[in-house]
């Protein structure tokens, strides 16, 4: 095929929920904008968006310890959770735009409600996780949180985590009926079935190879057609590259000095899921503990109430492991083939600081079933091997970039968007809490991308996305409005029927 005949507006590479979400928003701000997606395996959200690769929590720092930490002076630092906050409501915000405008329907295939509880042991956690409570219970964001260390009331609310627990040890709880269990391979597969209709072309099985400006700053995108092996060469004014663990080397094949000095650290998990239906009964929520010293924090361990395929499933993890690929159907040699010369020196900086990091990854690949379970019976004391099978768990590449802050090779936890000078190219590099922000960080990429079209988009935005731009925090009449809307529109309303069942 020639180059001429296969130009287009926009080029989405990976169909994944960041792609997903970034084709629904443009399809309704530019109808008429051609879009095409490429996408290497044969479905959509088959990989890190796949239900069983990522943790389905929203993400909205009810549960996450990682996201409160305790400062030297002993207070808690909230910054983190109020933004990862506030940015999952401009997800909920824009999955009930699109479920109001019957653009989706069925919300319980991809959301339901789901209490979320941080769960801590001793003395000293006890202590971390009531101020944790203070600070955040205050904080319109955060309503409707409550705070247990009495064992009777724990049983009433995690009977199977209470069940023979016989250590006089401390422990406390905090749980906020206002979570979220989130299928996003279900939401990512019902949005590409939207722009489907929408006649956006997805083509499946289709490898992208190569990224390179053209003379007249398009890109000109190489792509392979895995069924056949041809290789074509579409040409696009702006491209996306949403595929994952996969984006980083692209970017590199872009060629644009924003993406120099970037590396990549590959961390795969495992879970062990429970395979008796009678235990998976038992529990009813997403119980999310303390990460060990030295872990990293997509590592914190979490006992999992998930919905996947409209049947309850139990999962405990993740564990952590190490695999040089940077997607789960990537290449041993991803690793390897992303040291250039202009990161060489960002990776062996990173090498040297993460030594802590290395040593836990490397205890984790060493844990035999037996061990992994025991680490499970802190959270179900009587948990017994026989009931619970491991599961690959999705691989994540964690970004690494020299940083005022952090200095040279600081590993970056988080999702971090790249993008040309000209707006004409945007990667999406990084991992949790990822998915759950989805709608904010498309919202960051059109913003950066498309500065002049804002004034003339921003009408339409805040019609999908009614807070954008405006601190939800700060407003907390405008917070209940639109929080209340867009539950109810998702069918996951909880903070009324809670408060006058109290």
């Amino acid at each position: 095929m020639s180059n001429g005949q296969n130009k287009t507006d926009v080029i989405l590479v990976g169909a994944g929920i960041m792609s997903a979400t970034l084709g629904t928003f443009l399809k309704e701000l530019v109808p008429e904008w051609d879009i095409k997606v490429f996408e290497k395996l044969d479905t959509a959200g088959d990989e890190s968006s796949n239900e069983w690769n990522n943790a389905g929590t929203g993400h909205s720092a009810l549960c996450e310890l990682n996201y409160t930490p305790q400062k030297p002076d002993g207070s808690i630092d909230i910054k983190k959770a109020i933004n990862v906050n506030e940015q999952f409501q401009l997800s909920l915000q824009f999955w009930s735009y699109l479920v109001k405008n019957n653009l989706i329907s069925n919300p319980e295939d991809f959301v339901r409600p789901l209490p979320h509880m941080s769960l801590v042991h001793g003395e000293e956690n006890v202590e971390f996780l009531k101020k944790r409570f203070e600070a955040l219970s205050n904080n319109p964001l955060f309503q409707g949180m409550e705070f247990s260390e009495d064992p009777e009331k724990l049983k009433e609310w995690i009977p199977l985590v209470m069940e023979d627990r016989t250590s006089n040890e401390p422990i406390a709880a905090t749980k906020t009926d206002a979570g979220t269990d989130v299928n996003f391979g279900a939401l990512t597969r019902i949005l590409f079935k939207h722009l489907t209709e929408k006649n956006v072309e997805i083509a499946y099985k289709h490898n992208v190879t190569n990224v390179k400006r053209a003379s007249d700053g398009s890109w000109n995108v190489t792509v392979k057609n895995l069924a056949n092996g041809q290789v074509e060469t579409h040409n696009a004014k702006f491209v996306f590259l949403g595929a994952g663990g996969g984006s980083l080397h692209l970017l590199q094949k872009s060629a644009i000095p924003e993406g120099k000095h970037i590396g990549g650290f590959p961390v795969s998990g495992l879970w062990l899921v429970c395979n008796n239906q009678e235990i998976v009964e038992k529990h009813h929520a997403k119980v999310y503990g303390k990460a060990k010293v030295g872990a990293p924090p997509m590592s914190v361990p979490h006992l999992d109430t998930r919905f996947i395929n409209n049947k309850k499933a139990l999962l405990f993890g993740p564990f952590a492991g190490f695999s040089p690929k940077f997607l789960k159907s990537g290449s041993n040699l991803d690793l390897i083939t992303s040291v250039k010369p202009h990161n060489v020196l960002t990776m062996l900086a990173a090498g040297v600081k993460e030594m802590t990091l290395t040593k836990y990854l490397i205890q984790q690949l060493m844990l035999s079933k037996e061990q992994r379970v025991e680490e499970l019976r802190e959270f179900i004391p009587n948990a017994k091997a026989e009931d619970w099978e491991i599961v690959i768990a999705g691989q994540r590449v964690q970004v690494i970039k020299d940083t005022e802050a952090g200095g040279k090779g600081t590993l970056q936890f988080g999702t971090e968007v790249v993008t040309a000078a000209d707006g004409s190219i945007a990667a999406l590099l990084g991992a949790s809490p990822g998915a759950s922000t989805a709608t904010s960080v498309m919202l960051q990429v059109i913003k950066k991308c498309f500065p002049e079209r804002m004034k003339e988009w921003e009408p339409k935005i805040k019609e999908m996305v009614p807070s954008f731009g405006i601190s939800l925090m700060e407003n907390p009449e405008l917070l209940e409005k639109v929080h209340t809307a867009a539950t109810e529109m998702l069918g996951i309303h909880l903070i009324e029927s809670k408060q006058t069942a109290n």
